[in-house]
């Protein structure tokens, strides 16, 4: 993985390079923001301009987006197939069907874990990762044993570059009794060595680890790179790519499933629409046919359901407030945001989205998804009903 293999972030990449440059390369990064941005392509490609040994630095008139690895020296080769010896990863594991041994690795997973990578471009998502490792509706962790398996790696030398890099993606899955086994090396690592931490909610990350590290904000990927990326990797239709652009706010991978995964959009749609009429009616046997029925979609569906309801009411109040270039929808769903921001407004839109979002609390916690849903339902129901028919 190479800069110029990333969607932007231009500025981003400066303030890294630069750090090579400067050989100021801080030991314990932690590259945060919202999912779909890249920052584990970033990672990568960060690690791999560092133990480069053929970097295409500045020359002349060179400008720093020409700065980059080579490609094609040794180390670069083993940096782009994800086998480098001196390139670890972390990320959050649990038992499956095939592996249930009781100290479980990273390590266990690694062939997994490069055809995950390699195959998806590095555009991935916790939940695609849960799927394919296939740990159904248990939640990973970053345990132990791999926390053992940290300080293990990093005690010995490089094998062939100048830094050995542990990339810990995820970052808050940490288990909150493992974490602390690593708080020594992290804070007084061996010479050489870059821990590079990945997160989409620093918050949730054990503060002792976050206090360690240097926080390297990613932003969301800006329309026009989205735009142009869309036009010219996925030969898309310029009206196609913008409205994509537009709707998928800067997260590549909600781009990318818009493209490829139209079903889902649009079954968010429909069911989300269906369920506010039931709610909005108050039909209590009609709400319980529906939770029962959504309880089977399996909980990242239910999130990414839930989601998708916030995404609505968002719309809906920008379209209340004549702010409808703030939406990106179009057609049948447009016209439904229209006739619904009606019933949201300022005197109950706080109520919904607290109440959507202890709602996707809740799955990450394995609540019982039907009990969960009906519970929900009723309260939208009373929303309305407090709301409309006093």
């Amino acid at each position: 993985m190479r800069f110029r293999d990333i969607i932007g972030q231009q500025q981003i990449k400066n303030k890294l390079i630069q750090t090579v440059l400067d050989q100021r390369v801080s030991h314990a990064q932690l590259f945060f923001g919202p999912e779909g941005n890249e920052k584990l392509a970033l990672a990568i490609a960060y690690a791999q301009f560092i133990n480069c040994t053929r970097k295409m630095l500045p020359e002349g008139g060179t400008s720093f987006a020409e700065i980059d690895s080579c490609g094609i020296c040794p180390s670069c080769i083993k940096f782009q197939k994800l086998i480098h010896p001196d390139l670890h990863f972390i990320y959050p594991i649990a038992k499956t069907k095939t592996i249930k041994k009781d100290k479980l690795k990273s390590l266990d997973f690694i062939e997994d874990w490069r055809i995950f990578l390699t195959q998806n471009d590095y555009h991935v998502t916790l939940h695609e990762w849960y799927e394919l490792i296939g740990i159904e509706n248990k939640q990973g962790i970053i345990n132990k044993d791999d926390c053992r398996e940290i300080i293990s790696t990093l005690s010995y030398k490089s094998y062939e570059s100048e830094y050995k890099v542990m990339v810990i993606w995820m970052a808050e899955k940490f288990n909150y009794s493992a974490a602390p086994t690593i708080l020594k090396i992290l804070e007084e690592p061996p010479e050489k060595t870059l821990f590079i931490l990945i997160s989409e909610d620093p918050e949730q990350i054990i503060s002792t680890i976050r206090s360690r590290t240097l926080l390297v904000k990613i932003p969301k990927i800006t329309t026009k790179d989205m735009n142009e990326y869309l036009l010219a990797k996925h030969q898309c239709e310029e009206r196609e790519a913008g409205i994509i652009a537009r709707q998928s706010a800067g997260n590549l991978k909600l781009a990318l499933n818009r493209l490829q995964n139209i079903e889902e959009d649009l079954y968010n749609f429909t069911t989300f629409r269906s369920w506010m009429r039931l709610c909005f009616s108050a039909k209590v046997a009609d709400l319980i046919s529906f939770s029962t029925d959504i309880a089977r979609i399996g909980r990242e569906n239910q999130k990414s359901f839930f989601l998708y309801a916030l995404k609505v009411i968002q719309s809906c109040i920008a379209v209340g407030h004549d702010h409808e270039e703030l939406v990106f929808s179009d057609g049948e769903e447009l016209n439904f945001i229209k006739s619904f921001s009606v019933y949201i407004n300022l005197s109950n839109v706080v109520a919904f989205s607290e109440l959507f979002n202890n709602a996707m609390y809740h799955i990450e916690r394995n609540a019982y998804p039907q009990t969960l849903f009906l519970d929900v339902s009723l309260q939208a129901a009373r929303i309305f009903k407090e709301t409309y028919k006093k």
